[in-house]
């Protein structure tokens, strides 16, 4: 009898390892030799002379670090993805939060038009919508620039968006934070379907303004929601690599490198694989370095036990 009683307690503490037990080994499986294969190659010193004869390459210790980290270029670069992973995760936080609060006080059958509209967005293949911001920005038949050149005093004829860098950077911004917005605008239109509504009547019937309600009632609700939001944002967009190669038909310039574009290019344009490998190290863990900041927030508020 002792023994069926343990039995049955182990079961439900055992359940859900058992249902997350398949994911995580796919997951080992997928990402975890190439990874390890990745943290290998940036301690060695692989040329093509290597790759094609098969043979091991040398150990170079810490050396490709201490090329990277010596390269002013390396530090552009670095600084160039923190600011535009900046600005793609502000834009898109907002831009989903106006959004979801749109969403939130429309009728049913409007939030249900948006709702699906957000999905067919977000369903779009990432060329598919390179491809469509380039035509709508392209410097011949664009349709931005024959739009703006109706403006008074506006002549955008034959304009070419990516001469400037920060014109070129502001569309592929654009693009990036279209195809983020539904994701954000749908998981805080669920967050705030879970204020409770007497709550911010209350509020109203105390006075309390429109953006007061908001910030005091509102905002704590749905703050661990948001701030998983934010975090997923910076996770992808620091490690944007589809649009910019794709918005610049597969040669992007120097000034137009991030985090991503510099490691793939390092490795299969300069073929300097071992350079490439370590900057793809860096970048993995800075990112690691985000998600613990993360969990130690949400370690705070209480969401993680």
């Amino acid at each position: 009898m002792r023994a069926d009683r343990a039995r049955r307690r182990r079961r439900p503490l055992l359940l859900p390892y058992l249902l997350i037990g398949p994911t995580v080994l796919a997951l080992v499986l997928v990402l975890g030799y190439p990874l390890v294969d990745m943290v290998v190659l940036a301690f060695q010193d692989m040329t093509r002379e290597q790759l094609f004869s098969g043979a091991a390459p040398p150990w170079a210790g810490l050396d490709q670090f201490r090329r990277i980290l010596g390269d002013g270029f390396f530090w552009t670069v670095l600084g160039r993805t923190v600011l535009f992973t900046a600005v793609c995760v502000a834009l898109t936080v907002f831009c989903g939060l106006v959004t979801a609060l749109l969403m939130h006080r429309v009728s049913p059958w409007v939030r249900t038009v948006m709702a699906g509209v957000l999905v067919m967005v977000w369903a779009m293949p990432a060329m598919v919508a390179a491809s469509i911001f380039r035509w709508l920005f392209d410097a011949d038949y664009g349709v931005v620039n024959w739009v703006l050149s109706r403006l008074p005093g506006v002549d955008l004829a034959k304009h070419n968006w990516f001469t400037d860098p920060w014109q070129g950077f502001a569309v592929i911004v654009a693009v990036v934070v279209w195809g983020a917005l539904p994701f954000a605008a749908i998981t805080l239109r669920a967050a705030l379907a879970q204020v409770p509504p007497e709550l911010e009547e209350s509020a109203v019937l105390d006075g309390a303004r429109p953006f007061q309600v908001f910030r005091h009632v509102t905002l704590p609700v749905i703050k661990p929601v948001l701030l998983m939001v934010t975090t997923l944002m910076a996770i992808w967009d620091f490690g944007v690599f589809n649009q910019i190669w794709l918005m610049r038909g597969g040669q992007p310039e120097r000034e137009y490198y991030l985090l991503g574009v510099y490691s793939f290019i390092e490795s299969f344009a300069v073929n300097r694989y071992s350079t490439g490998a370590a900057i793809a190290l860096v970048t993995v863990v800075l990112l690691l370095g985000g998600s613990v900041v993360y969990l130690r927030q949400m370690f705070r508020t209480g969401e993680v036990e």
